[in-house]
């Protein structure tokens, strides 16, 4: 590995192939675009400066994740109040859908509805309980690299998992029959 060695030009491949996973896991942990670019960023800053200290045995991602989890998690801690993202701020920013049946102005609706009430339910997750979702569910580990991202027994990822999805769907049903009403 070059980049072991200093060499900024070959640690780029890397950056390329992790950089939209990590931005996308980081807007899962933290909810805020901006916010998710700038860890996602500063992970591979600090990747890049402690390279020296990874064992080149082990496979990089659960190594690199475990950085961009811990500097969410600062993140979070530091700013207790989340905001959340919708598709509807995607759009406003010039992500554009194409047109068809399928994006429907009503299809895109209900799809942005559900979207934004999924993220106000990860936001109200506990940390623990919101990175599994964010690993297993958004970004597809698999649960011996989320163990192995988070330095926790499979058992814990699988129960921690278990229980999040279930306060998730709580919460989820909680607020579709508060709207019924």
């Amino acid at each position: 590995m070059k980049c072991r060695g200093g060499d900024r030009e070959a640690f780029g491949p890397i950056v390329e192939s992790y950089r939209r996973r990590a931005y996308f896991t980081a807007l899962g942990l933290v909810g805020n675009r901006e916010e998710a670019y700038d860890l996602s960023q500063e992970a591979f800053v600090r990747a890049f400066r402690a390279i020296g200290r990874f064992d080149p045995a082990r496979e990089f991602a659960p190594w690199f994740f475990r950085i961009l989890r811990n500097l969410c998690a600062s993140a979070h801690a530091r700013r207790k109040t989340r905001r959340e993202d919708s598709l509807e701020k995607l759009r406003e920013d010039g992500r554009e859908f194409p047109a068809g049946d399928r994006f429907s102005p009503e299809l895109l609706a209900e799809r942005n509805e559900a979207a934004e009430r999924v993220w106000r339910g990860l936001a109200e997750l506990d940390a623990k309980h919101r990175e599994v979702v964010v690993l297993k569910d958004l970004q597809g580990y698999g649960y011996r690299e989320i163990a192995e991202i988070l330095d926790i027994p499979i058992g814990t990822v699988m129960s921690r998992l278990y229980h999040a999805r279930r306060k998730l769907k709580e919460k989820l049903l909680g607020e579709e029959a508060s709207r019924a009403v």
